[in-house]
Formats: structure tokens, sequence, C-alpha cells
């Protein structure tokens, strides 16, 4: 009997372990295949490739509400934070598609859902976050879903190099919270003993 044996498989769990993908600011990891319908969609309702405006989008996702929201989330987070919120979303769009165009993927004829369609998008990109192992939201899986994880990775590193840390981690709370609040309008859970 070879002595070592468990050492070894210690050994081969620990990489096993150290090689597995994790989410930075935590949460489940997505592996599979990017829904680039959504992607697409995404940045076709923020303006496209070209003219992306997280604006933009925003006035689409949350459509009449989008004045009270962006109101809502200025008192909460300051009107600084919100702002670079808004710079460092536009910086992901045009991070992410130039790393999958140098990597030459390309991106769906046709979006779904229609990216004029607020409250199906909205939906949609919260259902892409919707981690599959806790059932709850998350930005981070929701990038993944939209991106792949590698990209996630990437785009969150270039976000680190020019903006910092913090901004990147400010960008994941907001987020966060405008995608629970675009839930909360389109899909609010229902009240018990009512249907």
């Amino acid at each position: 009997m070879n002595r070592f044996r468990p050492l070894i498989a210690l050994a081969a769990f620990v990489a096993l372990i150290a090689a597995a993908p994790a989410a930075r600011f935590g949460g489940s990891v997505d592996s599979g295949a990017p829904n680039l319908q959504n992607t697409l969609a995404l940045v076709i309702a923020g303006g496209g490739p070209k003219d992306f405006s997280t604006v933009t989008l925003f006035g689409v996702l949350a459509g009449d509400k989008a004045t009270a929201e962006e109101g809502a989330l200025t008192q909460k987070y300051g009107a600084e934070k919100f702002g670079q919120f808004v710079k460092t979303f536009d910086f992901v769009i045009d991070d992410s598609l130039a790393i999958v165009t140098k990597a030459g993927v390309a991106l769906p004829a046709a979006p779904s859902p229609d990216p004029k369609d607020g409250k199906a998008l909205s939906l949609a990109l919260y259902s892409d976050g919707t981690d599959a192992a806790t059932k709850h939201f998350n930005v981070e899986y929701m990038l993944d879903h939209l991106v792949t994880h590698p990209v996630h990775v990437q785009v969150m590193k270039d976000i680190d190099a020019k903006y910092g840390e913090q901004a990147d981690a400010d960008y994941h709370v907001i987020l966060t919270q405008v995608m629970h609040d675009l839930a909360a309008v389109y899909a609010p859970p229902a009240t018990p003993g009512k249907m």
C-alpha cells in the first residue's frame, strides 16, 4: 500500500478547488455559454455598440419610472457614486464588446427580447442573474450569463485598472439594486391569499 496516497489525493483535491472559478463579490459562477441574444438586446436598448449609453438603457428598462429610480439611487448612494456607476457601466459595455470582437465572437443576428420592451428585457436580465444554486439574483451571475465568466473577469480587471476597485464594487452594488428594483416593479412577489 502506498502510504502517500492520502497526501496525493489531498493535493489533487486542493488543486481542483484552486482551479475552480470563483465570483469575486460572492455567489456562484456560471460557466456555460453566454445568452448572446439578451446581450445584444441590452446593447441595442442602450443605443447600439457604437453609441451605447447607460442613461439610454436606463430609460428603456425603467420607462416612466427612470427619473424616480435615478433619484432614489442618487439619494441612497450619492451623486458621485451614481455618476461613477454610469461611467463604469458605459465602460463595461465598450470593454466587453472590444474583448469579444477581438476574440472573433459574433453576436447573433437578432436580439431577444425586443430591445424596446423594457419590461421583457428587465425580466430576461433578472432571469440571467438568478443563480441556479441559490435561486437568488446575483449581478456577477448575470454578467457571466451575458458575456461568459472569463470575459466578465477580464472586464472587472479593466475596471480596476481604469477606475479602481471601489468603483468596480460600487458598480456591482448599484446594478444589483437597479435589477432588484426593476424586478419589484415588473414582477412583484405574490401577496399571500391573493391571486
